[in-house]
Parts: C-alpha cells; sequence; structure tokens
C-alpha cells in the first residue's frame, strides 16, 4: 500500500505561501516570460535567462511547501558533467521544475520542445531566447535531425534534456524508452547522463491540480556509453535495464524513509 509523507511545514504556513503564490506569483512570472522580449538579443542573455528561470522554478517549488533533495555529490558530479545528453524519468508535472531547481548554476542546460509551442506567439522569444530545440513530431527523421544538429552545435557543458519515457508515467515501474536519446548520442559521440526522479508523482499525481507538500528526490547515475557494435534497440535495453534497476533500489528507499517518519 502506498505512503504519502507528511507535509513539510505546518498548515497555517502552507496556507500563507499558497496565498503568497496567488497574489504575486502571476505577476512575477509574467515579468519573467515577458524579459526577452526586451533583451534576448543581448550578449549573454541566454545564460543570464536560464540563472533567472531556475531561481523562479525554486521559489515556486518552496511556495508549494516541496523540498528537492539532491546530494552534494550528485550536485558536484553535475557541476562538472560534460560532452552528454542527460536523460531523466517522467512522474509528474513537477519533473522540470525540479531538475531546473536541483541543477547548479555551472552546468547549462535546455530542453527539447514540440514545435508546437515555439510557435506561440507568448511563449515564442523566451523558448528561442533561451535555446529551446524546437522538435517537429510529424516526423520522427526531421526530429531526431534537428536534435542532432542543435546537440552537434552545443557548446560541451551544455547538454539537452530529454524523457525517453516520452509521457509522464503512472506505473510503479519506468515505462518503455524511446530510441530518441540513443541515436542522437550515437551521432553526436555524447555520453549519456541518466538521472532519476522519485516522489513528484506522489506530491502531483494525474489529474490533481495543486500538488501537496513534500519532498521530491533526484538521483545521478554514471555516465552511459552507447555500444557502436550493438543495435540501436539493444543500446536502449541496456540504458532501460540500468535506469530500471537504480530506480527501484531509489523507490525502495523513498518507502522506508516515508514509513520511517
Amino acid at each position: 500500500m502506498s505512503h504519502t509523507p507528511p507535509p513539510l511545514e505546518p498548515r497555517p504556513i502552507r496556507l500563507a505561501k499558497r496565498a503568497l503564490l496567488v497574489v504575486f506569483g502571476p505577476i512575477y512570472f509574467l515579468a519573467i516570460g515577458f524579459v526577452p522580449l526586451l533583451c534576448a538579443h543581448r550578449a549573454g542573455f541566454r545564460g543570464w535567462y536560464w540563472r533567472r528561470v531556475k531561481r523562479a522554478c525554486a521559489r515556486l517549488l518552496s511556495l508549494l511547501s516541496i523540498r528537492v533533495e539532491i546530494s552534494p555529490e550528485d550536485k558536484t558530479t553535475l557541476a562538472h558533467d560534460e560532452n552528454s545528453l542527460i536523460v531523466i524519468n517522467h512522474r509528474s508535472h513537477l519533473d522540470g521544475f525540479t531538475l531546473m531547481e536541483a541543477i547548479p548554476d555551472r552546468k547549462w542546460f535546455t530542453f527539447a520542445a514540440k514545435k508546437e509551442l515555439c510557435e506561440a506567439a507568448l511563449l515564442r522569444t523566451g523558448f528561442k531566447g533561451a535555446g529551446l530545440v524546437e522538435i517537429d513530431r510529424k516526423s520522427g527523421k526531421i526530429a531526431m535531425d534537428t536534435l542532432t544538429s542543435a546537440v552537434r552545435a552545443m557548446p560541451a557543458r551544455r547538454s539537452v534534456v530529454l524523457f525517453p519515457e516520452g509521457t509522464r508515467v503512472t506505473s510503479a515501474a519506468l515505462g518503455p524508452f524511446k530510441a530518441g536519446a540513443i541515436v542522437v548520442a550515437r551521432a553526436t559521440g555524447r555520453s549519456i547522463r541518466p538521472i532519476l526522479i522519485t516522489g513528484s508523482d506522489t506530491l502531483l499525481p494525474r489529474g490533481r491540480i495543486l500538488p501537496k507538500s513534500g519532498v521530491i528526490s533526484l538521483k545521478v547515475l554514471p555516465p552511459f556509453h552507447c555500444d557502436l557494435s550493438l543495435s540501436v534497440e539493444a543500446d536502449l535495453a541496456r540504458l532501460h535495464a540500468l535506469m530500471s534497476e537504480a530506480f527501484e533500489r531509489a523507490s525502495q528507499g523513498s518507502r522506508k524513509a516515508s514509513r520511517d517518519l
């Protein structure tokens, strides 16, 4: 039986924080969204803007009384990570905010976004200014070619973040992986840096609008190197098996910690 951990803070504090989010949140986050309209073309904007977005994500999680746990060793590993693709499992809508809050500033990263989002009038300038990679999902070949070209053009310390499951997974185990990360890694010579997220689906499961208070954990795994002597499918199976085993261990640890509270 699943166990929901207790909130991190007393109810009055949580209510006060959420009131602040309701009152001031729209103004703050609209300001973050409109900054690119004014200065997206200035030198150094991309790095500066990502740091602002990261701070906004951290403030959002704090106001929601959500704490992100990642070990100092894993933070150091990410700070020095280079020439990689970041691959992370997908449990809820909180995952992207969690990753933004957890990854140190020294490590640059960006996301791949479907082309339709990048064409939206209110989002286009910010997404392009921040360096998101536009993906046309109508054609798998065009999507892979676009992503591969974008990764090749990235400096070594920047990584694109990919969710190989493709959608939020509600099962206790990892879902099936799509091959995109493997295809791009093999084409560009980059390694894959797997990251596991646990707890986000407990706080914000499908169908729930407001997340509960609690802890989301991130675990950084050793780099995964593709084996070009194997097929793409065999390499994908290796990655899935590695992450599945680690995810099961992390999930068991989270459940035990929740029971002990």
